[in-house]
């Protein structure tokens, strides 16, 4: 079935990829053949997964990051730019937030 959903040359980003469901998407879409960024506060974990990535064959960088930071953020995307040439995906699964709602309505601080 994963033929059917190929995503060869795309490059996505995990938020909360160090380990749960983060994780599992993760290598989902480094099996459907995605370039992985794993993004999460815990260094070890987001390395961790990228290499279990590579590991198997995939492309995968480990980015340790922060998401209530902003500048980390931005900084996330300029990493997965800067590994490999394009950014397409982006997975907002890190979770923590007691603000609810679409993103395009919380504030900067609630976010």
């Amino acid at each position: 079935i994963l033929d059917q959903y190929r995503l060869d040359g795309e490059v996505a980003v995990v938020t909360g990829g160090g380990r749960g469901l983060g994780e599992g998407i993760a290598h989902a879409l480094a099996e459907a053949g995605a370039a992985v960024v794993v993004a999460a506060r815990r260094a070890a974990e987001v390395e961790k997964v990228a290499a279990d990535i590579r590991a198997k064959g995939g492309q995968a960088l480990a980015v340790p990051t922060d998401v209530t930071n902003s500048q980390a953020l931005e900084a996330l995307a300029q990493a997965a730019v800067d590994g490999f040439g394009r950014l397409s995906i982006w997975v907002n699964n890190a979770g923590g937030s007691r603000a609810m709602g679409p993103r395009v309505e919380l504030s900067p601080k609630d976010w």
